[in-house]
């Protein structure tokens, strides 16, 4: 979630609040959706050929970004390469896990099999059943690598990293001591820069894993980012689906506390959040900080530039490193106190869930 090892620790700490059951509403009856959902229950499934689009908020279509006239990276690393780190993932487990038979503790959980997939640009270990495991990294890993590759990043995470998937939290708590020396401070999963490692618990959903995916993306594509569009476009797809064939953020459990922070003024300008350095964003407020850069991104994603934001913020950076007038730019907004009231109410209006519709192909 970070490019440092102090802001590391800073993320990991952020804890997020119970998540709220999401509400669907389906004029059509038929018809499966790719979703990020927060429960177990909730993981990535096959979308239909129907097209679909999403309301409220009239969301418009994105310029293609096919039409960029830029050619990624050719892959970092070969198959060789992943195959030595493989072995050496291995050897690790071995030397720091006990071996089958040997005595246990009281309380301690049984000897685990790590299961390993290679999910290019990752790595996945899994201590579920290779099957489960391979699900994980096809399912969400490769579908969010492909559909954010497609839209904002062009080139791969400068090292092979891994993605360790613990099956539930007694796992996770226990193999997060074990293997990186740390104690979670979040249910859900954290980027390390430190470890080169994403680790979470995969029982809380595919939400957290596809935030922090983004994170080592931005750092190898986009290493000034500032933190709120590094965490707003994280959290943006926390809850998440495939939209005509584009990964789509949905409202989610961070809507109700922005609500809120609207309503007792607790919302700084939108000059005042794209200045924040790191300290700042992770340190003040934080909770209203991440839904404010995620309803930021969202209602750009709703207008439809989203992506051209993100390109001519990252053509532009060195001029304006905060974004705040590449934003002004690209929202088309004179006067950006006045687009604040505006963007408030429209959250105001916003409700958690997502609606979808349905034009089937005659």
């Amino acid at each position: 979630m970070a490019q440092t090892s102090q802001r590391s620790q800073r993320i990991a700490k952020h804890k997020r609040t119970p998540i709220l059951r999401i509400s669907i509403f389906i004029p059509v009856a038929l018809f499966l959706v790719v979703a990020c959902q927060w429960g177990r229950a909730g993981k990535l499934a096959v979308t239909s050929n129907a097209e679909l689009s999403v309301q409220p908020g009239g969301s418009k279509p994105e310029p293609s970004p096919a039409s960029r006239d830029v050619t990624p990276s050719p892959l970092r690393f070969t198959a060789a390469d992943f195959a030595h780190h493989v072995e050496q993932l291995r050897a690790r487990i071995k030397k720091m896990l006990p071996p089958r038979g040997a005595p246990r503790g009281p309380g301690s959980l049984p000897p685990t099999e790590f299961s390993i997939v290679i999910q290019t640009p990752f790595v996945v270990i899994g201590d579920e059943p290779k099957q489960a495991v391979q699900q994980h990294a096809e399912r969400t890993v490769k579908w969010a690598v492909e559909r954010l590759k497609q839209d904002f990043f062009l080139n791969d995470p400068k090292d092979i990293l891994d993605i360790w998937l613990f099956k539930d939290a007694a796992s996770y708590e226990k193999y997060t001591r074990v293997l990186f020396g740390e104690t979670p401070t979040t249910p859900y999963g954290y980027y390390s820069s430190d470890h080169k490692a994403l680790i979470m618990n995969i029982e809380t959903g595919g939400g957290t894993l596809v935030h922090e995916i983004v994170h080592p993306f931005m750092e190898a594509n986009f290493p000034a980012c500032p933190p709120w569009l590094n965490e707003g476009l994280g959290s943006l797809y926390e809850q998440c689906g495939d939209v005509k064939g584009h990964i789509h953020g949905f409202t989610n459990w961070r809507l109700p506390g922005l609500q809120q922070a609207i309503k007792s003024a607790q919302v700084p300008s939108f000059k005042t959040l794209t200045a924040m350095d790191t300290s700042a964003f992770y340190n003040e407020d934080k909770g209203v900080n991440y839904a404010q850069a995620r309803y930021l991104c969202y209602y750009m994603q709703e207008k439809g530039v989203l992506i051209k934001f993100y390109q001519e913020f990252h053509a532009h950076q060195k001029e304006d490193p905060s974004g705040f007038n590449t934003l002004q730019k690209v929202l088309a907004e004179a006067d950006m106190d006045a687009f604040k009231t505006k963007w408030e109410k429209y959250v105001l209006a916003l409700r958690q869930g997502y609606e979808v519709s349905v034009d089937t192909e005659p």
